[in-house]
């Protein structure tokens, strides 16, 4: 029989640093190894120090892994910017990184892959705000380079086809 795993309850002191809309909507939490707590609410992702607390709205969290051997939830974030979250151990993080996972993917409604000149590619997505706004993305991977015409132009095209699609204004 399988061991169920709850996530560690959010403390009242560290809830109530976090955005009054999102005080009531934290969904899971726990405990880093460096002492930090990490809460995902509804709308977004916290992680909270001493001294910050850092927050971002799912759509802007593009994925996130666990890493084996160090056992710490690796985040990229759509600017390219990268969180290392060193999670206490996997059995008590398990609801935690579950809850990040459905979170991130219930931001995307869809994407799609953009070949580019330079055997580079893209992704444009269409994503979901944390109002429930539909908006489109373009991920690279820090390598595309935007000044190329040509690949501004398969960017904006492939952006199009996704806006036209979901009914946006292109």
């Amino acid at each position: 029989m399988a061991l169920l795993h709850r996530s560690p309850r959010l403390p009242d002191d560290q809830r109530a640093r976090l955005d009054a809309a999102d005080r009531r909507a934290v969904l899971a939490a726990t405990r880093l190894s460096d002492e930090r707590w990490v809460a995902a609410t509804r709308r977004a992702l916290y992680v909270l120090s001493d001294d910050a607390v850092r927050r971002w709205p799912w759509a802007q969290v593009d994925h996130g892994r666990l890493d084996a051997e160090t056992g710490g939830l690796e985040i990229r974030l759509v600017s390219s910017a990268r969180l290392t979250l060193p999670l206490v151990d996997a059995a008590s993080s398990r609801p935690f990184a579950a809850t990040f996972r459905e979170r991130v993917q219930s931001s995307v409604v869809h994407t799609t892959e953009v070949e580019l000149p330079g055997a580079r590619t893209a992704q444009v997505a269409l994503r979901r705000d944390e109002d429930g706004t539909l908006f489109t993305q373009v991920i690279g991977d820090g390598r595309v380079d935007l000044a190329d015409p040509r690949v501004a132009a398969a960017l904006d095209e492939a952006e199009a086809r996704v806006r036209e699609a979901a009914g946006l204004p292109g």
